[in-house]
């Protein structure tokens, strides 16, 4: 009888142990880490005896080519494509059911499960309901997706993909006018293809429709079949235009901005939810902490978080003050005109002031226009969407956070798409050991060391996608191709021209 007691006391004592270990660990690296770096980058002796993985790393060149960011990436060739280049029927006249289906979330977590039912449909052959947006707890916003795209042009565009109707019609059985009453199911997080095929797909046809809520990351992202993945592109970058006011508003915002010159975007995620949700709490206020654990104890799952652990590997959002030190060490001045989107930014002005001293040339969708026009017309999700826009169509874009950030994954995929352009994605990682130094009054070399980190980025280029990155982020390779490829898997299909340059998503721009 005390046998499975003093085992479960063993595993507790070695839990703990675990636990210490692990503690000691992040301890050591917080301590050796800076120190084995500065002297790696300032001893000559060590840099020459490196060894030849490091080799790559001194090609480097030193300096950033600030104007040459203002520019489109590199393409290596490659173009945006996302036609099918295989056998890919139009729908049968028969569909086996309806699809409807509730998207959750923001506006990005939303456009991400609108590409996921699209998907889901053409796998079971069902009939798409048009998506119901959430009516999101955070906006308080009901607009719908009648509110926020074009409805005729999602149809149109992806009628040769899948049967798109705007609400279940109704049937006359036995003399009586009624309607399909759709079975509501959840479906598993990150679903795989053969959840929709059987069990989803069995129960279509028994009831005529499902209804599948909550629909957030709720097909998986990673498909091995590339025509599958070309069609969640098809949705993302051609079939989902916003409204013709929202379109408007959106590029009088960058014609105004552009007139100026270049303009960067910065998405500045240094707001309540994400601060609670990354656990970093200890550079605010006692006050502030207490608002920040009691949002993170009403809205997340129970987790111990350790703010110097946390913070040791690049777990919490850039401050807006490191922000502004990573584009100075860049060499962006104080002339650059930075479009922020962003939400009610935690802390208040404080944290703003060291930024706004650097970059002073700073806006947002309520202060781009002295009337009150587009402050009155940009609440919300349409607020939201405007931002997405903006930040698409900028000459720059960086996130200061892309961990659990719909908007940021989701824009540097579409930037990526819409031919490479430039990206800033700061090595939150790499750079911590530099930033804690600075903290402790080390800042000799400072700025070289965080030009050496940013370096390695593809600023917006063509890289291969590596777990954990989403789909959404980077649908490189299977949602573009090369004209003159070797492998013939990446060659372009013959009518790949009209696709790029009708992307109906951006193509006002230059208007």
């Amino acid at each position: 009888m005390k046998r499975p007691a003093v085992h479960h006391n063993r595993h507790h004592q070695l839990k703990q142990v675990k636990g210490l270990f692990g503690r000691l660990a992040i301890a050591a690296i917080l301590l050796i880490a800076p120190t084995l770096y500065f002297i790696y980058l300032f001893n000559p002796s060590i840099s020459s005896s490196s060894s030849s993985s490091s080799s790559a790393l001194s090609d480097l060149p030193s300096e950033v080519d600030v104007q040459k960011l203002w520019d489109s990436a590199d393409s290596g060739g490659w173009r945006p494509s996302s036609v099918p280049r295989s056998d890919w029927p139009p729908p049968p006249s028969e569909s086996n059911g309806y699809l409807r289906v509730r998207c959750n979330g923001g506006l990005n977590q939303q456009r991400t499960a609108i590409c996921n039912a699209v998907l889901a449909a053409r796998i079971m052959n069902a009939t798409l309901v048009l998506p119901e947006l959430d009516a999101n707890s955070y906006w308080h916003d009901d607009s719908g997706f009648q509110g926020l795209y074009d409805v005729q042009h999602f149809i149109k565009t992806l009628q040769n993909d899948v049967r798109i109707v705007e609400r279940i019609p109704e049937i006359k059985k036995n003399g009586k006018t009624k309607k399909i009453k759709a079975l509501q199911l959840r479906p598993p997080r990150d679903a795989p293809i053969v959840w929709y095929t059987t069990h989803a797909l069995e129960k279509m046809k028994e009831h005529g429709a499902i209804y599948l809520t909550p629909f957030s990351h709720r097909l998986a992202e990673e498909i091995d079949n590339p025509e599958y993945q070309r069609l969640r592109c098809r949705v993302n970058y051609h079939a989902l235009v916003f409204k013709p006011h929202i379109m408007e508003l959106s590029h009088k915002i960058v014609n105004k901005l552009r007139a100026q010159g270049h303009f960067m975007s910065i998405h500045l995620r240094f707001e309540m939810d994400m601060l609670s949700f990354a656990g970093c709490f200890d550079i605010f206020s006692p006050e502030e902490q207490q608002i920040l654990k009691k949002y993170r104890k009403e809205n997340f799952a129970e987790k111990k978080l350790i703010y110097s652990e946390r913070r040791a590997i690049g777990k919490c959002p850039l401050t807006p003050e490191e922000v502004g030190l990573i584009l100075c060490a860049m060499g962006f001045d104080n002339s650059t005109r930075i479009y922020l989107a962003a939400g009610e930014l935690f802390g208040g002005e404080r944290f703003m002031k060291p930024f706004r001293s650097m970059f002073p040339l700073l806006e947002n969708h309520s202060t781009v226009d002295a009337s009150d026009e587009l402050k009155d017309n940009t609440q919300g999700l349409i607020g939201s969407a405007v931002d997405y826009m903006v930040c698409l169509l900028s000459d720059i874009f960086m996130p200061t956070y892309d961990g659990p950030s719909n908007f940021a994954n989701n824009l540097l995929g579409h930037r990526l798409y819409h031919g490479f352009r430039t990206a800033i994605r700061p090595d939150r990682k790499g750079l911590a050991p530099i930033f804690i130094d600075r903290e402790k009054g080390r800042l000799a070399g400072f700025e070289e060391a965080v030009r050496r980190v940013m370096l390695t980025t593809s600023f917006g280029g063509p890289h291969r996608r590596v777990t954990p990155e989403s789909f959404y982020t980077n649908s490189w390779s299977e949602c573009f191709c090369q004209t003159s490829a070797s492998n013939p898997a990446d060659r372009c299909p013959s009518d790949n021209e009209h696709e790029v340059t009708n992307n109906s998503n951006v193509n006002a721009e230059d208007s």
